[in-house]
C-alpha cells in the first residue's frame, strides 16, 4: 500500500505542475488554465470538481436516500429493509453492506462519544441489539469491524489483531444467519489478509465463496489483495489468480478485467521504462478490460469500478478518445480505485479528466465529436 501511495503522490506532483497539456506534432507544450488553448472539462458537461461524489463509484440513489435517512434519524430500519430487498449473492448487496459499514465507521470517527455525547454509528449498535438474527445487520457489523481495524489501528499491533479477531467471529455469526450468503465470507477475505491466514486456510475460505458466487467480481478483487506481492503472495501469483479468473469468466462477466487490477496492484514505484503504459502486458490487460466493459450489462454494479481504472490506464497510455468514452459513463462519482488511494479523490480524478480532455482536443477532438 505504501508503494501505491508514493506512486500516486508522484503522479499528482507531476501533473500539478503541468495542469493542462497540448500536443502539436508530437510535442507536449505547457498550457496555463487561462490560455485560449486550454481545454475545459465543463465544455463536455462534466461535473465540477467540488461537486464530485466521493462516496461511491457510480449512482445508487436508493442507497443514498436510505443513508441520508438513517444518518439523519439514527433509525436503522430503512437500511435493514433495503438490504433485505437486495439480492443476497449479488454485487449490489456487497456494495451496500460496505457503504453502511463505512458510514457507521466514519460517524464514529467524527463523533467518538463522551460523557455527554452519543457516539457516531449508534444506529448500527441498536440494529444488532434489536434484531440479532438479521443477516443484513450482522454482515454490516462484521464489515464495520474490519473497516475499524484498518482505519484506527496499525497492522501487527495488539489492537489491530484484537479487532480483526472480533471481526472474524462476527463473520462466523453472519454466516450462520445466512448459510447461502457469500458476503460474510467475502468480508472475511479482508480478515484473512490482515491476520495473514496460511494459504491452505485462505484457499478453504475462497472455496466457500466460489460455491456460493463463483463469478462475484467484488470477491475476486478482495481475494486478489491476498495474492499480491505487498501482502502474502507475489506478482506471479497475483497475475496467475487474475488470469485464471478472466479465463473462466462467463459471457458478460467483468472478471475479464481482473488482469488490469493485478497490473495496477504491481505498478512500479517509479516508472523508468519509456512507454510502460504501451507495453504488451499493460495493453493486453487494458484490452481485456475494454472487452469486459463492452460485453457487460449496463446495470452491472461493478461496471463503474472497471471504467474508473480504465480511465487511469488509458490516460497514461495517451489513448485519449477511449479515455473520454469511459469518462462520459463515470463522471460525477469517484469512489473507486485509483482515486480513493488519494487524500483528495475528487482532485485526483479531476487531474486525469483534464488530461484526457486536453489530449482529446489536441488530437482533433471536440464536444461535438465526444464518443458516446
Amino acid at each position: 500500500m505504501a508503494i501505491l501511495w508514493v506512486l500516486m503522490a508522484l503522479l499528482t506532483l507531476s501533473f500539478v505542475v503541468i495542469p493542462l497539456l497540448r500536443r502539436r506534432r508530437g510535442v507536449i507544450e505547457r498550457v496555463s488554465p487561462d490560455h485560449p488553448d486550454a481545454a475545459d472539462p465543463a465544455n463536455y458537461g462534466f461535473v465540477r470538481e467540488e461537486d464530485l461524489d466521493i462516496r461511491m463509484p457510480g449512482p445508487d440513489q436508493d442507497l443514498l436516500d436510505v443513508l441520508d435517512l438513517v444518518q439523519r434519524t439514527q433509525d436503522y430500519r430503512a437500511a435493514a429493509q433495503l438490504l433485505a430487498g437486495t439480492e443476497a449473492a449479488g454485487e449490489l448487496r456487497w456494495q451496500r453492506v460496505q457503504a453502511f459499514a463505512g458510514a457507521a465507521a466514519l460517524e464514529l470517527q467524527q463523533r467518538p462519544g463522551g460523557v455527554s455525547e452519543t457516539p457516531g454509528g449508534q444506529w448500527l449498535r441498536v440494529w444488532r441489539a434489536e434484531q440479532p438474527k438479521d443477516a443484513g445487520g450482522a454482515a454490516v457489523h462484521a464489515e464495520f469491524l474490519v473497516q475499524q481495524a484498518w482505519r484506527t489501528s496499525t497492522r501487527g499491533t495488539d489492537d489491530f489483531r484484537i479487532i480483526m479477531e472480533e471481526a472474524k467471529d462476527a463473520c462466523g455469526q453472519a454466516a450462520l444467519l445466512a448459510p447461502g450468503d457469500p458476503i460474510p465470507y467475502i468480508i472475511e477475505l479482508s480478515v484473512a489478509r490482515g491476520l495473514a491466514y496460511p494459504r491452505e486456510e485462505f484457499e478453504q475460505l475462497w472455496l466457500k465463496i466460489l460455491d456460493r458466487a463463483p463469478a462475484h467480481m467484488g470477491a475476486h478483487l478482495a481475494a486478489l489483495h491476498y495474492w499480491c506481492e505487498k501482502w502474502h503472495g507475489s506478482r506471479e501469483l497475483a497475475y496467475s489468480f487474475a488470469e485464471a479468473a478472466a479465463a473462466r469468466a462467463p459471457q458478460g462477466s467483468l472478471l475479464a478485467a481482473m488482469p488490469l487490477f493485478a497490473v495496477f496492484e504491481h505498478l512500479p514505484e517509479v516508472n523508468l521504462v519509456s512507454g510502460f503504459y504501451q507495453s504488451e502486458v499493460v495493453t493486453k490487460a487494458m484490452h481485456g478490460a475494454l472487452y469486459a466493459v463492452h460485453a457487460a450489462r449496463p446495470d452491472d454494479p461493478m461496471l463503474a469500478h472497471v471504467r474508473h481504472l480504465l480511465v487511469f490506464f488509458l490516460v497514461r497510455a495517451e489513448r485519449w478518445a477511449e479515455a473520454m468514452n469511459e469518462l462520459v459513463h463515470v463522471d460525477g462519482h469517484v469512489g473507486a480505485l485509483p482515486w480513493t488511494l488519494s487524500a483528495d479523490p475528487a482532485a485526483e480524478f479531476a487531474v486525469y479528466r483534464a488530461l484526457a480532455v486536453a489530449g482529446f482536443e489536441a488530437n482533433g477532438g471536440s464536444p461535438a465529436s465526444l464518443p458516446n
